[in-house]
């Protein structure tokens, strides 16, 4: 098929085309297929936008039908049956089993607004500037989100210096051997130590780009007892590692805590339609009319198909079992394959996890080895030293142990070094 059209027309800013040169025609649940016939299993996800795999039948014939009767696609913040039903079913299905009290903004439609809207309520809320975000931390291309990330290739694009934040180590940046918090703590208390207080820190629990680092359930709690002692405020990006990604709706529910404000995107409209949302406490809710706004927040056809992906996975906990048994079975296949790897480790949690390889270009290459046999799989980190494994929540066992089983044969393609026989299932 003709592509000549995508390579000298399209800019060279593209990335994923790069390395899957397929034309992708259809997907149906954990698959994709080309223009020519072939089949690919899909642990990407659209980037942890598709958390409930390729056009699911129910919220798909619910999305024809609403296009089909003229149903509002485009409102802006203007009241819509389908706005009323999405902001209805959050509220009855997410927040109210877990005693959780937060106003709903709609910022735009990507994860970058939901940050974007974030920051700048936090100095708003406090009336200081300052941000603090973490080592190796992703969360946003656009220049308030890039002033918090911390990947000096992305910041670099910006063109412009990225001010008011400041970087501080991530949970086990030091190997353990410091205190987590001893300087922040230290400074915060200290007149003298020339450190303005913040008006909020950020902080993913599983750094998806950056490596694919997760935060430890106590880390997150010191974190936010040390920020309510000092009235800083806590902002979680859930862009990715939320809507279940991590295998609880919020990343940081086993964790305790209560954010002051949460980012949500990708899987939260469930089909992969453009659409995000920023949650905070009810008392942070000082806006005036129209201080933040935008074109396209209000995206009805993925606020149908999101509360209809509510009503189905999350409104009671057989959905979360059946995906913890999934996520145990992910964890044990590439527990199996990194011991074969001499310095290989495993990375990130639940349904975002990996295997960091001691070779920053083995994970390119293991990447590479699984297009060849048809599965696509992505690189994270710093030196793209990770491979980031994001099955659909959905998957079937079979394609799940058969996604497994190529990461196998393509880590030993790449690396030569798994010799011993493996535990894990042939695919079907």
């Amino acid at each position: 098929m003709a592509t000549d059209i995508f390579e000298t027309f399209e800019s060279q800013v593209r990335s994923y085309c790069m390395n899957w040169p397929a034309v992708f025609e259809k997907a149906s649940g954990s698959y994709q297929y080309t223009e020519d016939g072939s089949r690919y299993l899909d642990f990407f996800s659209g980037a942890g936008a598709l958390n409930y795999g390729h056009n699911h039948p129910e919220l798909r014939d619910l999305l024809v039908d609403y296009v089909a009767n003229d149903g509002v696609t485009h409102s802006l913040d203007m009241k819509t049956p389908s706005k009323r039903r999405f902001l209805e079913t959050f509220e009855r299905v997410i927040l109210e089993p877990r005693n959780m009290e937060y106003k709903v903004m709609f910022p735009g439609p990507t994860g970058t607004n939901s940050v974007e809207a974030a920051l700048k309520l936090a100095r708003k809320v406090t009336g200081r500037q300052h941000i603090l975000s973490f080592t190796n931390a992703f969360h946003g291309m656009t220049l308030g989100s890039l002033s918090v990330t911390g990947n000096s290739m992305k910041r670099r694009g910006a063109g412009i210096p990225l001010t008011n934040s400041s970087k501080i180590p991530y949970d086990d940046y030091f190997d353990g051997n410091i205190p987590d918090f001893i300087w922040l703590e230290k400074v915060l208390q200290d007149s003298g130590s020339g450190v303005d207080k913040p008006a909020a820190v950020i902080v993913e629990t599983v750094q998806g780009e950056g490596g694919l680092n997760a935060a430890r359930m106590e880390w997150l709690k010191e974190l936010s007892a040390l920020l309510r002692r000092h009235k800083i405020l806590l902002i979680i990006d859930d862009v990715q590692a939320g809507c279940g990604r991590t295998g609880t709706f919020f990343s940081f529910e086993e964790a305790g805590i209560t954010p002051d404000i949460i980012c949500m995107s990708k899987s939260i409209s469930g089909y992969g339609l453009p659409m995000a949302i920023t949650l905070f406490k009810p008392e942070l809710d000082v806006w005036e009319g129209g201080e933040h706004n935008g074109t396209f927040r209000g995206n009805n056809l993925g606020f149908i198909t999101g509360a209809r992906a509510l009503e189905l996975f999350w409104s009671d906990d057989s959905f979360q079992k059946q995906l913890a048994a999934k996520i145990e079975t992910l964890r044990e296949g590439l527990e199996d394959i990194a011991q074969h790897v001499k310095g290989a480790t495993l990375r990130g949690r639940g349904f975002l996890t990996g295997i960091c390889f001691p070779d920053a270009d083995t994970a390119g290459k293991v990447a590479a080895e699984s297009y060849k046999r048809n599965l696509l799989l992505e690189t994270s980190g710093p030196e793209d030293e990770v491979i980031k494994v994001m099955p659909p929540l959905t998957i079937e066992d079979d394609d799940l142990q058969k996604g497994i089983k190529v990461i196998e044969d393509a880590g030993l393609a790449a690396t030569g070094q798994m010799s011993e026989p493996s535990r894990l299932r042939a695919p079907r």
